[in-house]
């Protein structure tokens, strides 16, 4: 029998100035996120506000209102497109808790879909410490819940409350993953340190989630690596090899997660696995999606995450994906914004510019 899909009401917060197409277009991005995790969306809707609710983000009035709604249309999840202060989502989880529904803010449900995705046993020990970092402020700010709970958790020492206990349990969980996550790294290390031996160079796809980096890693190494139309369809690091037909050597190309725009500090330092591939790469390829209208804020969301982990001076070709699928007119005015950028246009799919840009990483090397 097959699962039951979750029904999510999305909700967003906007400025009184923005508009319906703007409102809808930052939900388009929540939906394919609730698509990727397996669930249906049966409503979006945005309310206008100049600044959160201190208590409840929405509003408590909203809050009630939603809960209605989304009890009446069959929701069991109401997905807020935020990151929420731990506070405000225990607030709305007790207003929804009477109608049976669960509410999520934006890195609930990410987390959910990397749990989903992860498939080594590093990937889900970095998704467990990106959980506890993302859910142990919210439980430390849930003290009546907890108080409510009782037990649960070994003896309760003298004079200790529920959240005291909770702090320590959570403190010793994170303690023991790093270490685990250690030896991960420290193997790491020693494969680099072997590469860096037999002078193989290093390249790292990066770019903005479902723009075509594990296509493109199969087209270049001849890997059959997974591929999905879908957000995060690779968490883990990917690695093949290239070879560089005028060197007559080869070089070590890495996939990595796909960007995505609003994604915490924590989450980024949760994947030091696969961004470790990225840090210490001699080359990026920067791959874009040329097809995709939000095509340029896209690559302003890679630009600052990799300013955000010290990869911003790596030397990097852009490589524009799916030119399948644009037109002349789209692809001339993308050809005029990236002019002063090391260029290549591609597509995967047809097996188009990938000679052209595999003469531009020889060059680039050196």
């Amino acid at each position: 029998m097959a699962e039951q899909k979750q029904k999510a009401f999305l909700i967003d917060l906007v400025s009184p100035r923005t508009s319906k197409e703007q409102a809808l277009g930052r939900l388009e991005e929540l939906e394919e996120l609730v698509n990727t995790f397996g669930g249906l969306v049966i409503v979006k809707q945005w309310q206008k506000r100049f600044s959160p609710h201190a208590k409840t983000y929405l509003g408590t009035g909203k809050v009630e209102q939603l809960g209605q709604e989304a009890k009446e249309l069959g929701a069991t999840i109401v997905i807020i497109n935020a990151q929420l202060k731990p506070r405000q989502i225990y607030e709305i989880n007790e207003e929804l808790r009477p109608h049976g529904i669960v509410a999520w803010d934006r890195v609930d449900l990410i987390l959910k879909i990397f749990a989903k995705h992860a498939k080594t046993t590093e990937a889900r020990l970095e998704i467990e410490l990106a959980s506890i970092h993302h859910m142990g402020p919210r439980i430390f700010g849930m003290g009546m819940e907890l108080s409510r709970q009782g037990g649960g958790i070994g003896g309760v020492g003298v004079g200790e409350t529920n959240t005291e206990r909770m702090k320590r349990h959570l403190k010793e969980k994170q303690r023991r993953l790093k270490e685990k996550l250690e030896q991960y790294e420290r193997g790491r290390n020693l494969q680099r340190e072997g590469r860096r031996r037999k002078n193989l160079k290093s390249v790292a796809l990066v770019g903005y989630t479902n723009a075509g980096k594990t296509s493109l890693l199969n087209a270049l190494t001849g890997s059959k690596e997974y591929v999905a139309d879908a957000l995060f369809a690779t968490l883990d690091t990917r690695i093949g090899q290239l070879f560089l037909p005028t060197k007559r050597e080869s070089a070590l190309v890495s996939d990595t997660i796909g960007f995505i725009k609003e994604l915490p500090p924590e989450l980024i330092k949760a994947f030091t696995s696969t961004l470790s591939e990225t840090i210490e790469a001699d080359l990026l390829l920067h791959v874009i999606d040329g097809a995709d209208q939000n095509v340029l804020d896209h690559i302003d969301v890679v630009d600052d995450i990799l300013s955000r982990i010290n990869a911003n001076k790596i030397p990097q070709i852009l490589v524009v994906n799916k030119i399948d699928k644009m037109s002349e007119r789209v692809k001339a005015r993308l050809s005029k914004v990236l002019e002063e950028k090391k260029v290549v246009w591609i597509s995967v799919k047809d097996r188009l510019g990938l000679d052209e840009l595999i003469s531009e990483i020889e060059n680039t090397l050196g």
